[in-house]
């Protein structure tokens, strides 16, 4: 709740409190937020690796609340501000660096938390059953359901309270329901299916492509049978689930050749699981990218549609929201559609496919990246109209309402594309790496922010040097003389060339079979 709140208030406390433009103001979120995601990854390798992932959780659970608290009293202290009289985007000394560090605490806390959470919660479906097996899609739509719901009173009361009673009061409800929330949390653990971590991700990795290296001049077997893999008793002993043998990258099968006069050893030969590990890792990798330029387009609607309606009229009948609480839109479209999509297109889309989640992940996604692309070009379509009036004589302010169909279209895209992405990379990724996979698809949000940063700077730099006025799209402090709506129409085209790609990612991948032998094996790693 804490996080989409301070996700949706920033932007405006980087412009009002730390006196930062529009650019950096916008630079500054998206380059927390893609450091947040990125550091997903954190998370999900030390709770794969290292710690449970309800430790991991708590932990970095402790540091999100330690940076919210830091938060409260840098907006409660005037000392901590920036002088109002000084040059925009200018902050130094002890201010710069308390202001950096809450932002660093802050990053570090949120990713860690989101790295191992997901997993955490799908770990309890014991996928050796079939009943809790087929559920594991239902968790991921709830688990959307319940965020969706704590960012609604997220956007809508301390978004109000931050903007009406001071920051420093949203802030500290934000710091308090974080800390309530992880308290909660750790009460559950007697409850819980909690998985001990094994080997790390990234040596098992790099033992397939170092000896895939070194034999690379050994031919192949014609029977794959002959690579060499662990016995059914050893997989059991291990609570290893071996992954079937794949045609696909075929190079790498040479990590599992074991010479005649060699025994097996961890950096000697590797098991075709562990080979088809790398591999399942690898035909994910497209699929990852070909989601990033979708957050790119989430980043701007986070960033530039807050600072259009600060212009825009607020009321709704003698109802006033706030700006940073428009998101409370597709908030609402997404805790109205998921149960919809649940109880009634899960089981008719069942009946048609025969699918256990009526479509496949990969579809869900495609359906979430068109969807984004018909966000962004209605986008521009509202900026035209919002300028259009506001330039008249005398001004007329639209309502900030007209933002709802943007973000509407948009959050129904996210409840199709998230959802879909935690699913597929949490089912497909082998045990032991299902924290560091299901990190992936924050990792996917993580690299759209920080190409969101670099696309304002790039489309600002060429359209100055184009453009008749030598002003880019996006410059300066008064939105109603940027343009926009062209860089909105930009990312739809954009949108429309990565959906093409997407759908040749998807059409390639294979989905990952376990061996039937071991289907058992499953949620070994747990007790």
């Amino acid at each position: 709740m804490g996080f989409v709140a301070n996700m949706a208030t920033l932007v405006l406390y980087f412009l009002y409190v730390m006196h930062f433009d529009v650019a950096t103001a916008s630079n500054t979120l998206t380059d927390f937020m893609g450091s947040t995601f990125l550091l997903t990854l954190v998370g999900g390798f030390i709770s794969d690796t290292y710690l449970s992932r309800f430790t991991t959780c708590l932990i970095f659970g402790s540091i999100e609340v330690l940076g919210l608290a830091m938060l409260t009293i840098e907006a409660h202290s005037k000392h901590l501000h920036p002088d109002p009289r000084g040059k925009s985007s200018c902050i130094h000394g002890g201010t710069a660096t308390y202001f950096y560090a809450t932002l660093c605490l802050l990053a570090l806390g949120y990713g860690g938390v989101r790295g191992a959470f997901p997993a955490l919660g799908a770990d309890q479906f014991d996928q050796r059953d079939p009943t809790e097996a087929g559920a594991l899609a239902t968790f991921f739509n709830y688990l959307t359901l319940c965020t969706t719901a704590g960012a609604t009173i997220g956007v809508t009361a301390i978004v109000w309270v931050s903007m009406n009673k001071g920051w420093h009061w949203g802030f500290l409800m934000a710091t308090i329901a974080s800390f309530i929330s992880f308290v909660v949390l750790a009460m559950g653990k007697p409850f819980y299916r909690l998985q001990r971590p094994g080997d790390s991700p990234l040596v098992r990795i790099w033992q397939v492509v170092l000896l895939a290296i070194k034999n690379r001049k050994l031919p192949l077997p014609e029977n794959s049978a002959d690579l060499y893999e662990i016995g059914d008793k050893e997989s059991s002993a291990l609570a290893v689930a071996k992954i079937a043998h794949t045609d696909q990258f075929r190079f790498l099968d040479k990590a599992a050749i074991l010479l005649k006069e060699s025994k097996p050893e961890p950096w000697k030969v590797c098991t075709v699981t562990q080979v088809e590990e790398v591999k399942v890792l690898t035909r994910m990798l497209p699929i990852l990218a070909s989601t990033i330029i979708m957050n790119t387009c989430m980043a701007q609607l986070q960033t530039f549609s807050v600072q259009q309606g600060q212009l825009m009229e607020p009321h709704l009948g003698t109802l006033k929201v706030p700006a940073p609480s428009i998101p409370v839109i597709p908030l609402l479209f997404m805790s109205i559609l998921i149960p919809i999509y649940e109880f009634i297109f899960v089981p008719f889309a069942r009946k048609l496919t025969g699918h256990p989640s009526g479509i496949t992940q990969l579809q869900r996604v495609g359906v979430g990246l068109v969807l984004s692309v018909i966000s962004m070009a209605v986008a521009g379509i509202v900026e035209v109209k919002r300028r259009n009036e506001f330039n008249k004589t005398p001004p007329h302010v639209i309502s900030l309402f007209w933002l709802s169909l943007q973000y509407g279209i948009f959050g129904i895209a996210d409840m199709f594309t998230l959802v879909g992405l935690m699913e597929f990379f949490y089912k497909e990724a082998p045990v032991g790496m299902r924290s560091l996979s299901t990190s992936f698809t924050w990792l996917s949000l993580s690299f759209g922010y920080f190409l969101s940063s670099i696309f304002v700077n790039i489309i600002n730099a060429v359209t100055e040097k184009i453009s008749p006025s030598k002003q880019g799209w996006l410059h300066g402090l008064n939105i109603n003389k940027n343009n926009v709506n062209l860089f909105y129409w930009f990312l739809a085209v954009l949108s429309t060339l990565n959906f093409g790609v997407y759908l040749l990612a998807a059409s390639w991948y294979k989905y990952k079979t376990n061996d039937p032998a071991d289907s058992e094996m499953e949620l070994g790693a747990t007790d």
